[in-house]
């Protein structure tokens, strides 16, 4: 039997000579679950945000995109490259040229950019569901065709049932020096929008064409900017990525979702410490309120602790039977504050009790994704803060040990 720990238990549900020492023991645990409770729901529900807007991302992102470690193009016509295709598991291998250029329909005009595509690149099943207007083609026998961003359509007005008015792109000419007109420096090539679609923000500023027509317009007969990779299983993405990497060598840099969107995991993860720390700061504030709690429990008790000490106790388990108190009135607010916590995460997530507001267009409800890593969290959290103030307190209440004896 653990002494410490059984006399702490009696002492914790047994009766106090003043009314007031359970009142304060009822607050120190009502403030850690509280605490808890919250601090479980609140992360979450940023689990829910975190996944949703990841999510939004991953749809659009290509599983793996091979980049040059140095420059902005490369040749994807090289031996090295024609083993990559060759691995199983591959949806699509899409060559990618992409660069800045000056659209303009009718009187607008707008920097955006001109994403080059290869044939495979239809073959991604995202496209239908980020197509917002019209259909997504590229070309047939005779034409070029352009599927637009939805912030190009926005900015320049298009209207892509219009037969008439072209979108017409501009492209700066390499190493052209200035000449006689504006004409003489750029290239330019005019075609007719066929399709609108909306993906990520940073992507709809792009007006998506033919590879062949973006080499003609950026005057780049064989390079291309990256290659563009979805796979039939996501889960093999690490195994396929550490293969092309091992194919391609330290000349390119693969890279898989996370760290083509590293900005977004590196923000999305440092808004969730934050998070955390500030709730962490109001359960230390609610922990705190044991040393008081603890405080007077010696005072009551101190006759006990006498006879405790008279019968051979040493200071030592003295100090640990107040600590064990102090972590029983910490653990139990933590446990049932997961309790409680767990069950409104999960009223949410299958009925949605809190509603988002009116204007939101994504979601009606707040987002809910329960992780057990959370749960782990904010124990090791609780169990820290209060181990340090029933430490703390269990020093200051038997520093005049030695006293003890006087008060039978």
């Amino acid at each position: 039997m653990n002494l410490p720990l059984y006399i702490a238990k009696r002492y914790l549900f047994s009766k106090k000579s003043t009314n007031a020492i359970n009142i304060i023991s009822g607050i120190s645990t009502l403030g850690v679950f509280v605490g808890s409770a919250a601090l479980i729901i609140i992360l979450s529900v940023y689990n829910g945000f975190e996944s949703l807007v990841l999510s939004m991302y991953d749809q659009y992102s290509p599983d793996l995109k091979i980049e040059a470690s140095q420059g902005k193009s490369f040749d994807p016509t090289s031996q090295q490259f024609k083993e990559v295709q060759k691995i199983p598991g591959l949806i699509s291998y899409t060559e990618v040229l992409q660069e800045k250029a000056l659209i303009r329909y009718d009187k607008y005009q707008f920097i955006g950019k001109v994403k080059g595509v290869s044939d495979q690149y239809l073959k991604n099943s995202f496209l239908d569901s980020a197509l917002v207007q019209g259909e997504f083609i590229l070309k047939d026998e005779h034409n070029n065709y352009a599927v637009i961003g939805s912030t190009v359509q926005y900015i320049l007005g298009v209207n892509i049932n219009d037969q008439i008015r072209k979108l017409e792109i501009y492209s700066p000419i390499k190493g052209k020096k200035a000449g006689f007109s504006a004409a003489d420096e750029f290239l330019s090539e005019q075609m007719q929008p066929v399709g609108v679609f909306q993906a990520q923000q940073e992507d709809n500023d792009m007006v998506i064409v033919p590879l062949e027509l973006a080499r003609t317009l950026i005057g780049e007969e064989k390079n291309v900017s990256a290659v563009e990779i979805f796979l039939k299983d996501r889960e093999q993405t690490d195994k396929i990525k550490r293969k092309i990497e091992k194919s391609l060598g330290d000349e390119f840099l693969v890279k898989d979702r996370m760290q083509q969107n590293a900005q977004l995991y590196k923000i999305l993860n440092s808004e969730k410490w934050a998070i955390y720390l500030i709730l962490s700061f109001v359960l230390i504030i609610a922990i705190f309120n044991i040393i008081g709690s603890l405080t007077m429990l010696v005072i009551d008790k101190r006759k006990d602790i006498a006879i405790l000490n008279s019968l051979g106790a040493s200071k030592r388990l003295i100090n640990s039977i107040i600590l064990s108190e102090g972590l029983m009135i910490s653990l139990i607010g933590c446990f049932f504050g997961l309790i409680i916590g767990t069950l409104f995460c999960l009223l949410q997530l299958y009925f949605g009790v809190v509603p988002m507001g009116e204007g939101n267009m994504l979601i009606n409800y707040y987002p809910v994704e329960i992780r057990p890593l959370d749960y782990l969290l904010v124990f090791f959290t609780v169990f820290t803060i209060s181990f340090i103030a029933s430490f703390i307190s269990s020093r200051l209440s038997t520093q005049r040990f030695e006293q003890l004896r006087t008060d039978l």
